[in-house]
């Protein structure tokens, strides 16, 4: 038998004698739950809520336990105590010869059967399914469950193994989670509340079979029920008010001592006795009522040392060895991987709810491929249909442009330029003044207001001729005049663009009619082939490497998140838990079964991107699809933490928005993050999209690969966020059940 490490550590200063301790160990042994000195409170120590205080309890082997108590007095905190789900402030519980959670003694675990108060089962399954999950998670084999299933589905009267959980009425489905802890046939048999909303008939038919499960003294039941005189059945039952035991006993001798006629009355009982008399004095009467039954099972729950106790050798050696014995710490036990057929069952039961959520299957599928049209097909284009006033005085009042301007003509230039301006998706409004097209600039009728002078035509050709001697009012009259609306700084640089462009355009025309050199024109600058990204930059190509990664990133974090949560407030989470699968199992299964769904993620997003759309890819692909993938590893590890921090969807909805606006607006998508505050710039590149975007960018424009530093560094980010994100959650699963 084990001993915790306090134990050894007393034994180490002050050892009594050895009869002794053996003795304890071995009257522990024949009870199957004993309960010392149990104390659980929470809040603060200067606001402490105490839920068990004190606590004494003795379930023996081979016995029925019932433990009746209002709603709030401790009854399931208890219970999750028992089986290692939470863990007391003080005191000593011993399971089935060995402490709840460690090494060993299969509590949490087969050993034990868990009904709780809620359904705590998955409505997308059937019922066949529900037992076949549980069944692969305790270690039966298929033949072994369909036989269990058979009987289960007679003896709880449950409707067709196909029906699915939430389909069933509630009394069905609280049957179903009958089955569930039934399934293995377990040492210890824990129910909270089974009878809640089943038939007399039935309830009686569960209480026979407990009695018969019991009868060979290898099976123990602790049940809870809020039909106290059904209680009468149990071997003993215990009375529970405020977080203290108040009386435990077999009910016949309960009935007797506190003379009653009814169990109720008992407790109604001792509950005004409690609250009448101080705490001390209660303790002192209870002990006085609490006789223990004559060659009944609560015989073997008196706890006494039995100092005289004749030891064999080999129980001094067991004892001996296994009292310097160090256990093994909780948190390597939550760290550990069991079985194949844990992780199959985890795994089968993941994808059979993808399966049986077709609208979860659209969105995985749908929303990737729908958020890279829209990003492709709306961001990073050319402005189109911008309206511009033009102001043209160089034509005569009422007199159109002319339509042939072809050749050396130097006459209605302001016409020709504007002839070339239309090659732009620009549309041209004409106005009569000035004054009118502004007007129209100020109502956001127009983005700019564009005039020619009365003498366009003649100062443009003789500041031509003249060139460096042509006076001040040549130059002004020869100036196409512009006002823009550049509130939108993105049109207001495209318009400045298609202007100069446009009349770049036209110079070259007219010079090209009238054999002149076209250098004349151009800037004395002269840009050469980029050395990387295309001769004419857009938007698209620098935006897009982000959004991939935003897409898989944010999307990983959501299923995650989501998945989990689910599970939890559904009540599946705890209940593997307590079937034993450790928290690294349950996050294992979760990131394999969305490690597959985001590899079909990365495949169309790839696909849309590069080759429908034809983003920029210089580099090799297979780096793109390590980067993404990897890139999702992380928001799914993120996602674990935040459905770890939360207690409900909602929360986890603000946290996940709360999260992506920064991270986004920081890792350089939107904006160069060589463009913000040098403050922000530092803050930003701890960020887990910054470095992977950059390097990103640098593998679809550059071409680079793993030997560039900024590209290796994008992927070292992301290794080093998915250890601090997962590191996170398996901690934070880890002390959650306190």
């Amino acid at each position: 038998m084990e001993v915790t490490p306090a134990e050894s550590t007393v034994a180490t200063v002050s050892r009594p004698p050895l009869n002794s301790q053996v003795s304890t160990l071995w009257q522990r042994k024949q009870n199957a739950v004993c309960v010392r000195r149990a104390c659980k409170r929470y809040g603060t120590n200067s606001n402490p809520h105490v839920v068990l205080e004190n606590l004494n309890m003795t379930v023996p082997k081979g016995s029925i336990y019932g433990l009746l108590g209002a709603s709030g007095c401790g009854k399931t905190t208890l219970l999750t105590c028992i089986i290692g789900r939470r863990r007391l402030n003080t005191g000593e519980i011993w399971v089935l010869g060995g402490k709840p959670g460690q090494p060993g003694t299969g509590v949490p675990g087969p050993r034990v059967g868990y009904m709780p108060q809620d359904i705590a089962l998955n409505g997308e399954f059937s019922i066949s399914e529900t037992l076949m999950y549980f069944g692969w998670i305790f270690g039966l084999d298929t033949e072994k469950i369909e036989e269990r299933l058979t009987f289960l589905l007679k003896f709880l009267e449950l409707p067709s193994k196909n029906r699915l959980v939430k389909t069933l009425s509630g009394g069905q489905q609280r049957r179903v989670s009958l089955a569930a802890a039934l399934v293995h046939d377990p040492e210890l048999l824990i129910l909270d509340e089974p009878t809640v909303g089943v038939d007399p008939v039935l309830r009686q038919n569960i209480w026979e079979h407990l009695i018969a499960i019991t009868k060979d003294g290898n099976k123990t039941v602790i049940i809870t029920t809020h039909y106290i005189e059904e209680a009468r059945q149990a071997h003993a039952i215990g009375l529970m008010r405020g977080g203290r035991l108040l009386a435990e006993q077999s009910p016949d001798n309960m009935l007797i001592n506190f003379g009653c006629d009814s169990l109720e009355e008992v407790f109604l009982k001792l509950s005004r006795e409690q609250t009448k008399n101080q705490q001390n004095s209660i303790e002192a009467a209870s002990s006085a009522h609490s006789v223990p039954i004559a060659g009944g099972p609560m015989e073997a729950s008196v706890d006494p040392v039995v100092e005289n106790k004749e030891v064999s050798p080999q129980e001094e050696e067991d004892f001996t060895y296994k009292q310097d014995e160090s256990p093994q710490s909780s948190w390597k036990k939550n760290l550990k991987l069991s079985s194949a057929n844990i992780f199959k069952a985890l795994l089968w039961k993941n994808f059979m709810w993808f399966w049986r959520n077709p609208g979860i299957i659209l969105f995985v599928v749908g929303l990737p491929i729908i958020q890279v049209v829209l990003f492709c097909t709306a961001v990073g284009r050319d402005p189109a249909g911008l309206t511009l006033a033009v102001v043209n005085h160089d034509q005569a009042m009422g007199m159109p442009c002319p339509k042939d301007l072809s050749g050396c003509n130097l006459t209605h230039m302001a016409c020709r330029y504007l002839d070339h301006l239309g090659e732009f998706p620009v549309v041209q409004e004409l106005f009569p003044d000035v004054e009118s097209a502004q007007e129209a600039v100020r109502k956001g009728h127009a983005w700019g207001a564009l005039y020619f002078t009365d003498n366009y035509t003649d100062a443009l050709v003789a500041r031509a001729a003249l060139w460096k001697d042509a006076d001040n009012e040549t130059l002004d009259q020869s100036e196409m005049r512009v006002w823009l609306d550049l509130s939108n700084k993105h049109i207001g640089l495209m318009l400045q663009r298609y202007l100069h462009q446009s009349y770049t355009s036209f110079m070259k025309d007219l010079l090209t009619a009238c054999n002149e050199n076209t250098e004349l024109v151009e800037v004395p600058v002269k840009f050469l082939k980029p050395i990387y990204g295309p001769a004419v930059p857009n938007f698209t190509d620098f935006a897009a490497p982000g959004v991939m990664l935003t897409i898989i990133f944010f999307l990983a974090v959501a299923l995650m998140s989501g998945a989990m949560i689910i599970e939890r407030v559904e009540g599946l989470l705890e209940r593997s838990l307590v079937c034993g699968i450790t928290p690294l199992e349950i996050l294992a299964s979760h990131v394999v079964t969305q490690f597959v769904v985001m590899t079909v993620q990365c495949g169309l997003v790839i696909l849309f991107t590069l080759t429908i759309f034809k983003i920029t890819c210089e580099g090799p692909i297979y780096l793109v699809a390590i980067m993404l993938l990897l890139q999702g590893l992380c928001g799914m590890c993120f996602g674990m933490v935040i459905s770890c921090l939360c207690e409900n969807e909602r929360t986890a909805t603000y946290l996940g928005l709360g999260s992506f606006l920064p991270i986004v607006m920081l890792c350089g998508i939107i904006w160069p993050v060589e463009g913000m505050n040098y403050y922000l710039r530092t803050m930003s590149s701890i960020l887990p999209l910054t470095y992977p975007t950059e390097s990103m960018r640098s593998i679809l424009a550059r071409g680079w690969t793993m030997e560039q530093p900024v590209v290796y560094h994008g992927f070292i980010t992301i290794l080093v966020w998915v250890l601090v994100f997962s590191s996170a959650s398996v901690i934070i699963l880890k002390f959650r059940k306190g």
